[in-house]
């Protein structure tokens, strides 16, 4: 993936809002995408041909905080579009689960969070896609920021908090409530209050994906489009090309944003000093069997580096000791990533 270019998409998931405007504001999108430089090559034929496909989206906080890094991608999610059965799924992964890094130079195992630092979505996107044995065809990678842009974009969303979200000087009660762009960020990123962690967190975060794109599915703000693209081409990252983002509204828009979700499930375990989400085999196998089917492939059995370091750690998911989950001498130095 070679020559990514920024491109302006909103919130990193312009072939979902492409799908919702439909065949009608298609010419409108595509004057808003005209002279704007995308992948010169296509890493997949997918959507050329009208099949089934998989974008795996990459949220940042590289700019939240004031930050100038590339840093980790806290916001870790399978996106699958199928026309055939015109049905699409939102399945996140830990950020702290245990994966090897596909296509380092040497055995490494550490935080899939820590893919995009090392090897950038090309690295997260082989990653993701050996660790659940599900062909990964497209990347987006995201700025945090433009989650409060986007939501501000359509007045701001509804949610229904499970709990206190208190963060970075925003704090949002438990239950329902209207909430700007500013709280919709904290309300996706907070993660430490949140006595599921990270799984808690994904789920907020599916939530507000899903508010926005019902926003966006009405007359009102789907006219204003194109202008929303304009705002947010800093904070996206594609390898789509610009052919294939226009052959999305015409090829996929009967498909349905109503997405079915899941989540990867682990158990908490401690490695050199650091806390890891280990994904048992069989939460492992269900994941690939959900994304498999999803897109129309068969189901396999799973079997790579994870599911081997599994075997070898049989004890470790019948007891409660989260200090005895050995890697054989892998290395799993640590890329810290504590602020969130």
């Amino acid at each position: 993936m070679k020559h990514v270019k920024r491109i302006l998409i909103a919130v990193g998931i312009i072939l979902i809002i492409a799908v919702i405007a439909g065949f009608s504001y298609y010419k409108s999108i595509d004057n808003a995408l005209d002279g704007i430089h995308t992948s010169s090559k296509s890493t997949s034929s997918k959507i050329q041909d009208g099949k089934p496909f998989s974008v795996l989206l990459l949220g940042a906080d590289t700019g939240a905080d004031g930050r100038t890094d590339r840093g980790m991608s806290d916001t870790i999610i399978v996106i699958t579009i199928n026309p055939k059965t015109n049905k699409s799924t939102m399945y996140s992964v830990p950020r702290d689960t245990l994966a090897e890094m596909v296509g380092d130079k040497k055995k490494n195992v550490q935080k899939i969070n820590a893919a995009y630092n090392i090897g950038k979505s090309t690295m997260a996107k082989e990653s993701i896609s050996q660790l659940l044995n599900v062909p990964i065809d497209y990347s987006m990678a995201v700025d945090m920021n433009a989650i409060r842009t986007t939501v501000d974009f359509v007045g701001g969303i509804d949610v229904d908090s499970p709990m206190k979200v208190s963060f970075d000087g925003v704090t949002i009660p438990k239950g329902k409530h209207h909430i700007n762009g500013k709280q919709a960020l904290t309300y996706a990123r907070m993660r430490y209050q949140d006595p599921r962690g990270d799984y808690g967190r994904q789920q907020r975060q599916q939530q507000v994906l899903k508010a926005v794109v019902k926003k966006l599915k009405t007359p009102e703000y789907l006219f204003k489009l194109p202008s929303l693209i304009k705002k947010l081409g800093v904070d996206v990252n594609t390898d789509l090309t610009d052919k294939q983002i226009r052959q999305i509204p015409m090829k996929y828009h009967s498909v349905s944003t109503d997405f079915d979700t899941g989540h990867l499930q682990g158990k908490t375990a401690w490695i050199n000093g650091s806390s890891y989400q280990v994904a048992p085999t069989n939460n492992l196998q269900d994941g690939s069997d959900t994304l498999r089917s999803s897109l129309g492939l068969s189901t396999e059995s799973i079997n790579n580096t994870e599911t081997k370091l599994n075997k070898k750690n049989t004890k470790f998911f019948k007891k409660n000791d989260d200090t005895d989950y050995n890697t054989d001498g892998l290395n799993t130095t640590y890329y810290t990533n504590n602020t969130h």
